[in-house]
């Protein structure tokens, strides 16, 4: 039912090439000049299945950010926003004021994003800490921020209340992708048993589709 797609700070992400996507639905990418102008010259012979388009704005540069909100949500009736592996990055101030202008349009009806837990952030700082396979934590420029104790409840007052909820461990299962040692699995599935581990353990990673309040 959506006939937009905005994906911030959308990187390599190729689902427009992809994915069979209605020829009419338009889908919008945004980030820095950089990546845009990479992708551009990588994907320039590659056929795409719907209206793709890029756009060169700096998430942090909030005038230019609402701008494009603005004429976005102006041309649409349904607009899905996606945050994928951007939010994280962001301090909670950051992420209020991005959770406010996404708002303002009245098109932008769902917001698909993942979102992390403060024991997630705990554990990820502990094999940066260790350098055990993981150079990006390596890295002094990135560090993890966001992971509200609140869990999706963080949005409520920015006008998104809570919709699907799906935990990273379930989902990795059902799509065959959970590659991790077998005590890990052992050890997941005994603490699992217990219900308030489960409920906590659901938490700890996660994709959250918001609705519009």
């Amino acid at each position: 039912g959506f006939d937009t797609v905005l994906n911030l700070a959308a990187g390599l992400d190729t689902r427009p090439y992809r994915l069979a996507l209605p020829a009419t639905l338009r889908w919008i990418e945004v980030d820095l000049p950089a990546m845009v102008e990479y992708k551009r010259t990588a994907l320039k012979d590659a056929k795409c299945f719907c209206r793709l388009e890029r756009h060169a704005v700096d998430l942090a540069d909030v005038d230019a950010r609402r701008a494009l909100f603005a004429k976005v949500g102006a041309a649409a009736d349904r607009v899905l926003v996606v945050t994928e592996g951007l939010l994280i990055y962001l301090d909670p101030e950051e992420v209020k004021a991005l959770a406010v202008d996404l708002h303002q349009p009245p098109a932008f009806k769902r917001w698909l994003m993942d979102i992390a837990s403060p024991s997630l952030l705990k554990m990820l700082a502990r094999q940066g800490t260790t350098g055990k396979d993981n150079t990006l934590l390596q890295n002094g420029s990135v560090q993890f921020r966001f992971a509200p104790t609140e869990h999706v409840g963080f949005f409520r007052p920015f006008g998104w209340k809570p919709g699907d909820y799906r935990d990273t461990a379930t989902e990795a299962r059902r799509l065959k992708r959970f590659d991790i040692p077998f005590m890990f699995k052992l050890m997941g599935t005994i603490m699992s048993l217990h219900p308030t581990v489960r409920a906590k353990m659901k938490k700890f990673s996660g994709i959250a589709a918001l609705e519009r309040a």
